[in-house]
């Protein structure tokens, strides 16, 4: 296991070493999206009874700032060893491919995890959400990460350059976020919208993730566990089998 600690604290050292950009910046950005949302809509909107929104909104902030993250941490690291040359260097040693896919997602894992507690922290300032069923929120916070670890993990690996890399995250990951219900109840929602969310797993670790704050969701927790579970399946089956096959790394 040496070389799979090595990777993995090089890694660690990757992020944390320009930490106000990979972790301060995002909770900055959080606590924005918070400050300007729950002034405008506090006292209008009301997601669940007796949940103020800025309550609500909080959970969905720390969930969205750990998903993109995570996923940030490996696409960067991947494309910047391929684009540098230096991803020589990491296939060179005799790692597995286990250890190869291990390193990459823990690293991005610890720090969405980092980002995400920074941003609930943070916004302890302007509302303190209950934890209900905190098992649930420690679950859907390391499903959700790993999930989107492995996803940048796979862009990282089909990208080819740094534009291919923000047309996968544009295109893909943004929407995925963003209407997965951050900022809103998804019953909120004309009937053809709620449809369309149900088919976005991000929506399901999202809603997993708030009911373990509220005990309250849009969809039973046990078809969020489920779906994202599923979700989290295919994907390191997809990533892991990429690296196994060398696609874009050793040919």
């Amino acid at each position: 296991m040496q070389g799979f600690q090595t990777l993995f604290y090089k890694e660690l050292l990757r992020f944390w070493k320009v930490s106000f950009q990979t972790v301060l910046a995002p909770i900055l950005t959080a606590s924005l999206y918070l400050l300007i949302f729950a002034h405008v809509l506090d006292s209008h909107v009301q997601p669940y009874p007796g949940v103020r929104y800025t309550a609500f909104l909080i959970p969905g902030l720390a969930m969205m700032s750990m998903l993109q993250n995570a996923f940030s941490n490996t696409s960067s690291s991947i494309i910047q060893s391929k684009i540098t040359g230096n991803l020589v260097f990491i296939l060179l040693p005799p790692l597995s491919h286990l250890e190869f896919f291990a390193a990459y997602v823990l690293a991005a894992v610890v720090r969405g995890i980092i980002v995400g507690l920074g941003v609930l922290l943070v916004t302890l300032v302007f509302a303190i959400p209950p934890v209900q069923h905190p098992l649930w929120v420690l679950v859907f916070a390391l499903m959700g990460c790993a999930a989107m670890a492995i996803l940048g993990l796979i862009a990282g690996i089909w990208a080819d350059k740094f534009d291919q890399l923000a047309a996968f995250q544009n295109f893909l990951i943004m929407p995925l976020t963003f209407l997965s219900g951050v900022f809103y109840s998804i019953h909120s929602l004309p009937p053809f919208w709620q449809a369309v969310s149900n088919w976005n797993p991000v929506f399901y670790i999202i809603d997993g993730f708030r009911f373990g704050f509220f005990g309250v969701a849009d969809v039973s927790p046990w078809l969020a566990l489920s779906v994202s579970g599923a979700a989290l399946f295919a994907l390191a089956l997809l990533g892991y089998q990429l690296i196994k096959s060398g696609y874009k790394l050793r040919h």
